[in-house]
């Protein structure tokens, strides 16, 4: 009988660490499947691209999917000076190039700085940001590029681990609706010489880490009662929110 059809449906949240080139959607799919419960959703988009942290809520946890969308994101990145592209990341393709001839590390650094605290962020045309009911994704699949109101968002802090032009390592804590790409863009654009997205990875949601987080092919082929017992129960969950 199938899990859904049962009086007991499991509920609570399911950690995964994302592999790259699939949609988060691809992933709340492959969970329906291999759960056997239609009641699954996402808690924070991830690009095909990224990486990590994709906290999947099943059954009744599903209630709570706004309250851990609004949790602090942190995410570990890799930027690339001197190309931008049309979706500001690695899978867009390059619409200029610009000469790293000059840029230092203390520039670097200094321009990381200058994207601490609070300030408004203007989202990328590739996003599922909807005008008029249409994401504007599809806008730009068609080639059309719309004006993006500015959105205020906040870096609670970041970290550079390694600058080795033209790529730079580093690490971002920031709130909800955070564009990393468009922090690489804007990062590019204060340099001077321009940047893209060319590598990301959540590494944190409010309080939920990678620690109990299973892999994509775990999901797809681990016995059901394994992948039951890997869930963060609803008691769980509910004390971790007050901890938090």
């Amino acid at each position: 009988m199938n899990v859904s059809d049962s009086i007991q449906v499991p509920s609570g949240v399911l950690l995964i660490d994302k592999a790259r080139d699939m949609t988060s959607h691809d992933v709340v799919a492959i969970a329906r499947r291999s759960l056997g419960i239609k009641k699954i959703g996402h808690c924070g988009t991830l690009d095909p691209m990224a990486t990590g942290l994709l906290m999947l809520v099943v059954g009744k946890a599903t209630k709570l999917q706004d309250k851990l969308m609004c949790e602090h994101k942190e995410y570990a990145g890799t930027l690339m000076l001197g190309v931008e592209t049309s979706s500001q990341d690695a899978m867009g393709e390059i619409v200029a190039e610009y000469s790293v001839d000059g840029v230092t590390e203390q520039a670097v650094r200094e321009a990381f700085d200058r994207f601490d605290g609070a300030f408004e962020q203007i989202p990328p045309m590739v996003s599922a940001i909807k005008k008029d009911g249409v994401p504007l994704y599809k806008l730009a699949r068609k080639g059309q590029e719309i004006v993006r109101e500015p959105r205020p968002v906040e870096v609670f802090g970041h970290g550079i681990s390694r600058v080795a032009i033209p790529e730079v390592d580093f690490t971002v804590q920031c709130s909800k609706g955070f564009y990393v790409r468009s922090y690489a863009y804007d990062i590019g654009k204060a340099l001077g010489c321009g940047a893209h997205l060319s590598a990301l990875r959540r590494t944190r949601s409010g309080s939920f880490t990678l620690d109990r987080a299973i892999t994509v092919d775990t999901l797809k082929t681990a016995p059901r009662e394994e992948l039951f017992r890997a869930m963060l129960s609803l008691k769980e969950l509910a004390d971790i929110l007050i901890a938090g």
